[in-house]
């Protein structure tokens, strides 16, 4: 109750300075403006600073020899920065491990965190963060060495399981294994580099992570391996920005649904020109395209979002649509569209998306 009430006489105290500021010592009115947020801030700076990833192979990965990033997660930075800016490659990534995702957003040194990073409820409560749209339905796994004698989760028994420091995969290993009454000793690690070794090595039996990406070691090692059939959580990933920035959180969710409407729409980077004689109105007001109204006038449709009338045309020229950003990182894994939950609505997935109207 205390801490209530100091923080109601706090709030009256901050809103007689203002009001103060506002009136100035002379009595002549000065006006009160706001800083613009995260959007104005990435305008003037030219550039995207995105929270990512360099050692997972399909969604961030830097090239040692060019430094340059690539990745399923940083083709959605390059999503936000075609929106925004209206260049894909205006980006800066600054390569996060876990444990430093959430203090790093939560410092402004980034505008967006796009690297793996479920969606929880007690993340949105208590790490200032605000979650967006689901770029990719995942869950949680486990590999084994192929020879190990690990087929199921009933083998993981006594065994030692890899994880990493920080991370829901932690928590979910904790609580299901549990209440399964499977014991087991973890190993702990601060970043894959650590971690994807170690497995190689022998110093665990077992590796524990979204199954995206042990599917995503797993083609990249020289050993063979076994993905157990259990997956014991859900595990939603997608862009997240620091909360308090309506104007922020509103751009970078409809720039990512973006890619998913041109794939609904049947509009690639490929074929994108042939749309500008589309006779749909509501392929028209997607691209930014004008639209003529009862009386014959044409139009570019605004809706308001503080984004150029021609930011998906920018995404789809620039980066392409969901269906192609996903093929074109995460097919060289092994990953597939067909049947999963990534796929479209209309495909019997969860890619769905509201109106662009």
């Amino acid at each position: 109750m205390r801490k209530h009430w100091l923080l109601r006489l706090t709030a009256v105290l901050l809103g007689l300075t203002l009001i103060a500021t506002a009136c100035g010592d002379d009595g002549d009115t000065v006006e009160l403006t706001q800083d613009g947020g995260v959007l104005a801030k990435v305008v003037d700076a030219g550039t995207l600073e995105c929270g990512g990833n360099d050692t997972l192979p399909g969604f961030g990965i830097v090239d040692a020899d060019s430094g340059a990033f690539s990745g399923f997660d940083i083709d959605f930075c390059r999503v936000v920065a075609a929106a925004v800016l209206g260049d894909a490659d205006a980006i800066n990534v600054t390569p996060l491990v876990a444990a430093q995702r959430f203090p790093t957003l939560q410092s402004g040194e980034i505008d967006v965190l796009i690297r793996n990073t479920t969606w929880t409820a007690s993340r949105d409560g208590n790490e200032q963060a605000t979650f967006l749209h689901t770029t990719f339905y995942d869950g949680q796994g486990f590999m084994a060495r192929a020879d190990g004698g690990i087929a199921t989760l009933d083998d993981v028994a006594d065994a030692s399981i890899c994880v990493l420091q920080g991370t829901t995969t932690l928590l979910n290993l904790n609580a299901v294994m549990g209440d399964l009454g499977i014991p087991f000793t973890a190993v702990e690690f601060e970043s894959n580099d650590e971690l994807n070794p170690a497995f190689q090595a022998g110093q665990c039996e077992v590796w524990t992570s979204d199954a995206s990406q042990l599917a995503s070691f797993a083609a990249n090692m020289d050993i063979d391996t076994v993905i157990l059939p259990e997956i014991i959580s859900k595990e939603p990933l997608g862009p997240v920005v620091a909360d308090g920035d309506t104007e922020w959180a509103q751009v970078v969710n409809w720039a990512t649904m973006a890619t998913v409407q041109a794939w609904e729409f049947g509009i690639t980077s490929d074929n994108l020109d042939t749309f500008t004689d589309s006779e749909d109105s509501g392929i028209r007001r997607f691209l930014g395209l004008p639209i003529e109204d009862d009386d014959g006038n044409e139009a570019v449709a605004e809706v308001g979002l503080g984004l150029p009338t021609d930011f998906a045309w920018n995404i789809i020229e620039q980066v392409g649509n969901y269906e192609e950003i996903f093929n074109r990182n995460l097919g060289p894994i092994g990953l597939t569209l067909d049947g999963s939950p990534n796929d479209l609505w209309t495909n019997g997935g969860l890619q769905y998306v509201p109106p662009f109207r």
